[in-house]
């Protein structure tokens, strides 16, 4: 889905906010309980699934640490869980999703499990929760945090499409904005191959990689969990997995936040089309913040890119490409206490060192100092593909330039050509073009939008909130900058925590400032 949504942990801002406003005058109102429907999944034909499946319960056990880091600390335990491939055939063949917890610390006061995801799609949440667990640490009273990894990623059964040395290759010899007949033909021919190394290595698993069949096992999970309804806060693309079990399982709905909304209404085009704006506010604003003139700016980054693209700057053994500087760009602008760090990697790119923007395309790009990759991209586009019937075509995307160059100098050609760069020729078909996220008859979900969001632009919280249905989504604003909302200041924080301890509704509509 276009620049990759990173998770919202990652982009954390240091920003405290002040204050917040109320969209009305009326007191807010309580959540329904939690208590309620019982009822495994099922498959889409109605099957029931088998005892075998219904009938486990996690073994958990000390976790192991994460590849090149450390084990969670004290009080984490993980466990796996078996869920169907294909839920078409739920007496069939199983893979493996894997879980984190750390229990309530208030035993007589326990409400249930509160899953996370925290976006990607890609992201694990058997590392991220851990590491960012101080900023739940309220919520951790009564709730047992529990983070899992969905089907296609980390610890779970996961997609692996490329070794190390293949997307080195990549990113050295992919120009992601081709402005020649040649550099096309290699960024098509890169895209194709990608997907021809999920179809062979992860052949298996590619097509059953999709958002509804994920929410499937989240259903499952919560009953192997005994919890009667799902408690969930999803964060990024985790909104538009939680907004999809919402559709789904509408009974079993608990108590739920989307933030940083994925706008439910938008196609491939319109992701993309989103970004761009989203991006490009973002780089205005932080060009406002340090007293520069956007369009002064915006032209002075963009000439930047054009000396790369023609002269890439060499960094050590490698080299920083216009496609790593952008990839570097792009990351602190996720948070607005990365943005110093934008400033200092801009200006010694300008003098001739590419160090530090290369430095950060790496942490994007998830690549460690020993040249080791993680597979969060192989598990974003397969679960993307997965989902998206959409094949945009080099020429469809193509068309799109002068629009995307109009709205972003920047970012505008390299969302353009995102938009074929990641399903075209992809090995099997997607799901859907859109998502049908109506949710009658679910208990209120609060739906959270900051308006300075880069990646998933605020734009995209109403629509949700009003998709979901009356009664459904309650719109929360957050007048700030950044990639998420909850843990950056106190309004949003004190009125996420109400929701999940005392469960109280805000009124529609409520501001953050």
């Amino acid at each position: 889905m276009s620049i990759r949504i990173r998770t919202a942990v990652l982009g954390v801002a240091g920003l405290l906010l002040a204050g917040c406003t109320s969209g009305g005058d009326a007191p807010g109102t309580d959540a329904s309980p939690t208590g309620g429907a019982k009822n495994p999944s099922a498959a889409p034909t109605g099957t029931p699934l088998p005892a075998a499946l219904t009938g486990q319960r996690p073994r958990w056990r000390g976790c192991p640490a994460p590849e090149g880091g450390e084990k969670p600390g004290a009080g984490w335990r993980c466990a796996d869980v078996k869920v169907p491939l294909d839920y078409k055939k739920p007496a069939g063949e199983t893979i493996t999703v894997a879980l984190i917890r750390k229990e309530a610390r208030d035993k007589d006061r326990r409400i249930g499990s509160l899953l996370f995801n925290f976006g990607g799609p890609g992201a694990s949440g058997v590392e991220i929760l851990p590491r960012a667990a101080t900023e739940y640490a309220g919520l951790n009273e009564r709730y047992d945090l529990v983070g899992f990894d969905p089907r296609g990623v980390g610890r779970s059964s996961a997609v692996v499409c490329r070794d190390d040395k293949e997307q080195a290759a990549s990113e050295a010899g992919t120009d992601l904005t081709p402005d020649t007949a040649a550099e096309e033909a290699a960024f098509v021919k890169d895209g194709t191959a990608f997907g021809a190394g999920c179809a062979r290595r992860s052949g298996k698993l590619v097509p059953h990689t999709t958002t509804s069949n994920t929410a499937r096992d989240l259903d499952l999970v919560r009953h192997v969990l005994d919890d009667a309804k799902l408690n969930y806060f999803g964060i990024s693309y985790g909104t538009q997995l939680g907004a999809a079990y919402a559709h789904l399982f509408p009974a079993n709905v608990g108590r739920t936040v989307l933030d940083a909304v994925v706008d439910p209404t938008a196609d491939s085009t319109g992701h993309a089309r989103n970004q761009t704006i989203g991006f490009q506010r973002a780089l205005d604003n932080y060009l406002k913040n340090k007293g520069e003139n956007p369009k002064a700016g915006t032209a002075r980054i963009s000439a930047l890119l054009d000396r790369l693209d023609r002269d890439p700057l060499p960094v050590g053994g490698r080299k920083l490409t216009d496609s790593l500087a952008l990839t570097g760009i792009v990351m602190p602008l996720y948070s607005e206490s990365s943005w110093p760090m934008l400033t200092s990697a801009l200006q010694k790119a300008e003098s001739g060192d590419g160090s530090e923007l290369l430095q950060l395309a790496d942490y994007y790009n998830d690549r460690d100092r020993n040249g080791h990759y993680s597979t969060q991209s192989h598990a974003q586009r397969a679960i993307s593909c997965a989902d998206s019937a959409e094949r945009p075509t080099a020429a469809q995307a193509r068309a799109l330039l002068p629009e995307f160059r109009k709205l972003s100098p920047v970012f505008g050609a390299f969302l353009a050509w995102d938009t074929a760069g990641w399903c075209a020729n992809w090995p099997v078909k997607g799901e859907r073009s859109k998502s049908d996220v109506s949710a009658r008859g679910a208990g209120p979900i609060l739906v959270v939008g900051t308006t300075g969001d880069p990646a998933t632009p605020y734009e995209g919280a109403p629509r949700m909130a009003k998709a979901l249905g009356d009664g459904v989504g309650v719109l929360v604003t957050n007048k700030g900058e950044g990639h998420g909302a909850y843990g950056t200041g106190a309004c949003v924080t004190k009125t996420v925590d109400a929701y999940f301890l005392d469960g109280k509704i805000p009124s529609y509509g409520k501001t953050c400032s």
